[in-house]
C-alpha cells in the first residue's frame, strides 16, 4: 500500500508497517457454529465508511469517520448466528488506530461490535472502544461509542444515520471527563443504473480538543454539507465529483490564504478497482 492514505493515517507506525493495509489470519473454533478467532491487522470495527473510497457513498469521508480509526491491530473473537442476522465481536487491540503499541503503554484496549440485520434493507450497528492511548504514567482512558443505521427505503433511495460519542479522562483527574460527539445523515439516490447522487449533513463537536486540537477558545465545533455525483463508467471504473462546505464557530480553516470560519472544496476522482 502507498499513497496519501498511508502517508497520513500510518504516520505513527514504523518501517514496513506503514505499507500494510490488512494482514490477518483466523480459524473456526467450533465445527457447527460460526465462531471465529482472528489475529492481525484489520479494518476498523468502528463506523460505516472505510479507506476504500469507491465503497463509500460520498467521495470525501465524513468528519465522524476522519476522526475515528480506519484500522486496528490485535485479536478478534466473533460469532454470527445461523440466520446471519446477528453479528457479535469482542476485540483485544493495541490502541486507537495503532498497529504497534505506543511507547510506554502496556494498557489493554477493548472493543466490541454488535450488528443486526433484520433483512437486506435494514442494518443497525453499535461499536465500542475502551482504552488508554497515552503512556501508562499519564493514563487517560477513552470510552467511545459508535452507532449507525442503514435503511434501503426503496430500490433507488438509501439512508445512513450515524452518531459518535466519546469521553476521555482529564489529565490528573480520573473522575472528570471531556467529551465529544458527532451526528451525520446521508441520503443516496440512484436515478439510473449508472448514476448515484448522495447528500450529507454532519456536525462535529469537540470543544476541549480531545480528538481535534485547534488551540481556539471554542475548539472544533463544525457543521458540514456535501453533495456527491457518481457515474459508473464500467463495473470496475467509477468517476466521482463532490462539493463540500464546512462552517466552524472559530476561524480554524485556511481559505484563499486567509484564516476563515468557512471552508469550501470541490473534489473529483476516478476510482479503478481490480
Amino acid at each position: 500500500m502507498a499513497g496519501t492514505y498511508a502517508q497520513y493515517n500510518m504516520s505513527n507506525e514504523q518501517g514496513l508497517l506503514k505499507n500494510i493495509f490488512e494482514a490477518n489470519a483466523g480459524f473456526k473454533l467450533l465445527k457447527n457454529k460460526n465462531l471465529w478467532l482472528d489475529a492481525g491487522i484489520f479494518p476498523s470495527h468502528i463506523g460505516f465508511e472505510s479507506a476504500i473510497g469507491k465503497d463509500c457513498w460520498n467521495l470525501t469521508r465524513s468528519l465522524l469517520a476522519e476522526n475515528s480509526p480506519y484500522y486496528e491491530a490485535g485479536a478478534r473473537l466473533s460469532y454470527t448466528t445461523k440466520n446471519e442476522k446477528l453479528y457479535l465481536a469482542l476485540l483485544y487491540l493495541n490502541g486507537w488506530q495503532r498497529i504497534q503499541k505506543r511507547s510506554g503503554n502496556q494498557s489493554p484496549a477493548i472493543g466490541t461490535q454488535l450488528t443486526y440485520k433484520s433483512n437486506s434493507k435494514f442494518t443497525f450497528n453499535w461499536s465500542t472502544y475502551v482504552g488508554n492511548d497515552v503512556p501508562d504514567n499519564v493514563s487517560q482512558y477513552r470510552i467511545f461509542n459508535n452507532f449507525y443505521t442503514q435503511l434501503q427505503v426503496t430500490e433507488n433511495i438509501g439512508l445512513t444515520a450515524g452518531f459518535d460519542i466519546g469521553f476521555q479522562q482529564i489529565k490528573n483527574d480520573a473522575n472528570a471527563f471531556h467529551n465529544w460527539h458527532s451526528p451525520v445523515l446521508i441520503v443516496q439516490f440512484k436515478p439510473t443504473e449508472k448514476i448515484r447522487i448522495a447528500a450529507r449533513g454532519e456536525y462535529y463537536s469537540d470543544e476541549n480538543g480531545v480528538i481535534v486540537a485547534t488551540g481556539t477558545s471554542n475548539g472544533f465545533q463544525t457543521i458540514g454539507y456535501s453533495l456527491n455525483f457518481d457515474y459508473v463508467v464500467s463495473d470496475n471504473v467509477l468517476w466521482r465529483i463532490e462539493g463540500r462546505s464546512l462552517h466552524s464557530i472559530d476561524p480554524i480553516f485556511i481559505q484563499h490564504k486567509k484564516i476563515s470560519r468557512e471552508n469550501y472544496a470541490i473534489t473529483s476522482s476516478l476510482a479503478i478497482g481490480f
